[in-house]
Parts: structure tokens; sequence; C-alpha cells
């Protein structure tokens, strides 16, 4: 499959994984998505980071709500943007240039590679590619992202339940008050 050049990538709900590409001292990305493939002269942090800014926040700030919802402080998952189910774990330390980020919503299954601390992963376009991690460490990337999802959206049911509670004890005083008069009094 041909690889186009991009300049600046804005991830998406089709993007799979973005793949460093460590060149002598130089690192910039492959993309993958589910039909398509892409290359950037950008390190995948930096297109992270952007993901972040484009949808209403910073990376610091998604690392601080991915601490305080689930208290994970290394190797940390991001809420990139919650209404479209874009969330992406890293497979080592994000300084790292050799750092892959995974988004955890196209992920189908997993199994371990042929070799130690290599993972292969199959995602919802039926591709499979392997990655430099143990089965383990991919398996718990995978489960504390899926923690992360399902704490935030505990918050986000709890905030709609709490919600319409406001809205139907102020119908229930509404009905109570007398009706307001629609036409002037005749004095």
């Amino acid at each position: 499959m041909k690889k186009e050049l991009i300049e600046q990538y804005e991830v998406n709900p089709h993007t799979l994984m973005i793949i460093p590409i460590i060149e002598e001292e130089q690192v910039s990305s492959e993309i993958i998505e589910m039909d398509c493939q892409f290359l950037s002269h950008e390190r995948p942090l930096k297109i992270i980071k952007r993901a972040c800014e484009y949808f209403g926040s910073d990376y610091a700030g998604r690392r601080r709500g991915t601490q305080q919802l689930v208290n994970i402080t290394h190797k940390a998952p991001i809420i990139v943007d919650p209404h479209t189910s874009i969330y992406f774990f890293p497979t080592t330390s994000p300084t790292k240039p050799q750092c892959i980020w995974v988004a955890h919503d196209h992920v189908v299954s997993y199994r371990k590679g042929d070799v130690n601390h290599q993972t292969i992963v199959t995602f919802q376009n039926n591709e499979e590619y392997l990655i430099p991690i143990s089965y383990t460490s991919f398996g718990t990337q995978l489960s504390r992202t899926a923690t992360l999802r399902i704490k935030y959206q505990q918050n986000i049911e709890r905030m709609e339940m709490y919600e319409r509670q406001v809205r139907q004890s102020s119908f229930f005083a509404s009905e109570k008050r007398k009706p307001y008069r629609t036409k002037d009094r005749k004095r």
C-alpha cells in the first residue's frame, strides 16, 4: 500500500496507530488508518499533542485528567476525544522515541509474537501488526485504557442523571404555582 506524505496529520476516528520511524537521529511517523497509511515528518507525540489541542484541551491536561480519574501516571492512556471514542495508549514512555500510540477502540485481539517482548495486534480492519511490546504489557495498557473509558463514562452518566433529577424537581415546583394571567385585569 502506498503511503502518502502529509504535512500535518489530524488524528480522527479512523486512526489505528501512530508508529515512529527512527532514521539516524530523526524521528518521524507512520500513521495507520482503517484503509490507508500516511507518513509525517512529525514525531508521534507531537501528533498526539496537537490532536488533544484540536479537541479542546492540551496533552498535559489530558494526562492530569487520566491521573485524576484512574490514578495512572506512567505510560498513561489519553482521552483525545471522548465524543468520538478516540482513546490512545502508549506502548512505552511517551518521551521515548520508539513509543507507538495505539487507538484503543480499534483493537480486536492480540497474541504473543514469536519473539519475547513482541505482540501481534489485530485491528478492526483485520490487519495484523507486530508491535515491540510484551504480551503482558500490551494487555495492561489495553486494560488501563478500558478502565479510563469506563470511569469517564460513569462520570458522564452520573452528571446526566443528576441533571434529569434537577429538571424533574423543577417541573414539580412549577406545577404547584398559580397560573400566570395572560390578559390585563380590568379595574
